[in-house]
């Protein structure tokens, strides 16, 4: 479980396929030193485990679904991600709870400054938009969101 508040903001060094899959690796200097083998993180909203560190470097193994799910297939080096650990049974809850699950890749139709606030607006499939909810929560690239 985490919250959608990004803990850290992240560097793409490798993005790699091959017979086995894709292989992700992300200069994590905040948070890496924290992290073992096997814990959750998520990855621009997407959770995956950590296959292995090296100092300020996550590994990742990313499943053909994962690709096909999310946008971490046309990452490339130098991108910045969004990153936040699970959420521990004894920390104080911020944002909204999120699962870490991707329902879908969707178009930025419009992103602007409107007084004090900023305004994004975005194109979601309709069998996704359905379960969105006025003033509910929807997290991009991992940011918690209320849907004004």
């Amino acid at each position: 479980m985490f919250t959608g508040l990004v803990e850290e903001v992240g560097s793409v060094i490798a993005v790699s396929a091959g017979n086995d899959g894709t292989e992700l690796k992300i200069a994590a200097p905040r948070i890496a030193k924290k992290m073992q083998r096997g814990d959750s993180v998520t990855v621009n909203g997407c959770c995956l485990t950590v296959s292995s560190r090296r100092g300020n470097m996550l590994h990742f193994h990313l499943l053909a679904e994962t690709i096909a799910c999310t946008n971490l297939g046309n990452l490339q080096h130098g991108d910045s991600v969004n990153l936040e650990r699970a959420l521990g049974a004894n920390e104080r809850l911020g944002g909204h709870f999120v699962q870490g699950h991707v329902d879908c890749v969707s178009r930025v139709v419009a992103f602007r400054k409107t007084g004090a606030d900023f305004r994004l607006e975005i194109e979601l499939p309709s069998d996704v938009s359905r379960y969105v909810a006025p003033k509910g929560s929807i997290a991009v690239n991992g940011i918690s969101l209320t849907v004004a």
